[in-house]
């Protein structure tokens, strides 16, 4: 567990739009999704962390990531319990669980109960709303 208090991030959409590219908003401000395989390349020989792209939280350590073979980063589970928060998502006609930072509500991706042990789960991530931060 982390010794850091989590404090919530709150900015309007015109400070989100000055901080981030135009696909970091759509995709963490507006709930979309990158295309399967166009994700920055997130070399699983690095050892690092991820982090939210809006707000620079760790959400993911590099020991978690694996090669899904969906088109996104994929990790097992996130760097600690309350890194990310679940929420139901209804779009596209399907019932999901989405992801999202913490700290700052960004929309990360989905988590599916089809990844590898130890968890079992996939936490399907949009590259874009993450950036790397080496060891």
């Amino acid at each position: 567990m982390s010794d850091v208090a989590t404090l919530k991030v709150n900015k309007t959409k015109d400070e989100w739009r000055q901080v981030l590219t135009p696909e970091q908003f759509r995709i963490t401000r507006e709930h979309g999704t990158e295309r399967a395989f166009s994700s920055p390349d997130f070399d699983l020989s690095k050892k690092g962390t991820y982090r939210c792209i809006c707000c620079n939280r760790p959400l993911y350590r590099s020991e978690a990531k694996y090669n899904s073979g969906t088109g996104w980063p994929s990790f097992t589970q996130p760097i600690e319990p309350g890194a990310v928060t679940d929420h139901t998502d209804h779009s596209y006609g399907m019932t999901r669980t989405e992801i999202r930072c913490a700290d700052c509500d960004a929309h990360l991706g989905h988590v599916f109960p089809d990844g590898p042990p130890p968890t079992g789960l996939r936490y399907c991530m949009n590259g874009v709303a993450l950036s790397f931060d080496p060891d």
